[in-house]
């Protein structure tokens, strides 16, 4: 499975030619996360203090598998590693708007 989804309300807005689309959120048990453009979830989980264990950040391993909770991400490659509905792999997924990860900083 190259995608996983659930729903989180309200949904992001399409941009306007006004507005610039903003960078999606990553929410985690400790708070909000704003990610950068091209990072991935695991990018942008450690650059706010977040030890997530992790091998390949490819995709291959599987070992950063983590519950999402709400919302969509996008795997740039299609991981090798098992990806079950109502999970991700933070190494090699970006989000798609706002999700939802059952993680806190350990």
């Amino acid at each position: 499975m190259s995608d996983a989804t659930n729903t989180l309300a309200p949904g992001p807005q399409p941009a306007t030619r006004q507005e610039a689309p903003q960078a999606p959120l990553v929410h985690t048990r400790d708070g909000t996360l704003l990610a950068h453009p091209g990072e991935s979830v695991l990018e942008t989980l450690e650059r706010h203090g977040h030890h997530v264990e992790f091998q390949c950040r490819s995709g291959y391993c599987g070992a950063c598998r983590t519950p999402l909770l709400a919302g969509s991400v996008h795997y740039p490659n299609v991981p090798l590693a098992f990806v079950s509905p109502g999970e991700c792999l933070p190494c090699c997924c970006k989000p798609v708007g706002a999700i939802r990860l059952d993680i806190k900083k350990g």
